[in-house]
C-alpha cells in the first residue's frame, strides 16, 4: 500500500425527496450500477453476500456490512465476472442527511485506491470520481424527477 496515494473519493447530491425513499434506493447493492439510468437488478442475496446482475454490465459482488435505515448504508465490493479493476475491493459508504430545505443530502465515499499499484491508481480513480457524479445525478433524477 502505498500511503502518498488518495485512498478515497466523495460525492454528493441533494435530493427532492424523504429520507425513506433514499434509503429504499441506497439500500439495495449495486443499485449504483447503471449508466446513469437507474434500472432493476437480478440480486441473489444469502447472508452479507450479494450477487448483483446488471444486463449490460454483467456480474458484481458484494458484502453488506452495515445496515443503518435511513441514515447509513456500507458495502464492500467483492469484484465480479466483468470487474475491470485490479483490485475490486473497495468500501462503498452512503450517508442520508436531511437538509433544511426539507429534502436530503446523499454522499457517498468508496475508499480502498491506495492498494492499487501506481500504475492502475490514476485510472481507477478518475474513471470512479466521474462514475459517482453520474451516480448521483441519477439518484436524484429517479428520486425527484429533476
Amino acid at each position: 500500500m502505498d500511503v502518498g496515494l488518495q485512498d478515497g473519493i466523495e460525492a454528493s447530491v441533494d435530493i427532492d425527496a424523504s429520507a425513506g425513499a433514499v434509503w429504499e434506493l441506497i439500500r439495495e447493492p449495486g443499485w449504483f450500477i447503471n449508466g446513469g439510468e437507474i434500472g432493476k437488478h437480478q440480486i441473489e442475496t444469502k447472508g452479507a453476500f450479494s450477487v448483483v446482475h446488471d444486463a449490460i454490465y454483467g456480474r458484481f459482488d458484494f458484502e453488506a456490512l452495515t445496515l443503518d435505515p435511513p441514515r447509513y448504508a456500507a458495502f464492500r465490493s467483492l469484484g465480479g465476472d466483468e470487474w475491470d479493476d485490479p483490485v475490486p475491493n473497495t468500501l462503498i459508504e452512503f450517508w442520508v442527511e436531511r437538509i433544511n430545505s426539507g429534502g436530503v443530502r446523499l454522499r457517498v465515499m468508496e475508499s480502498g485506491f491506495a492498494g492499487f499499484d501506481a500504475e492502475e491508481h490514476a485510472r481507477v480513480l478518475s474513471s470512479r470520481t466521474l462514475g459517482w457524479k453520474v451516480e448521483m445525478q441519477a439518484a436524484k433524477r429517479h428520486l425527484s424527477g429533476k
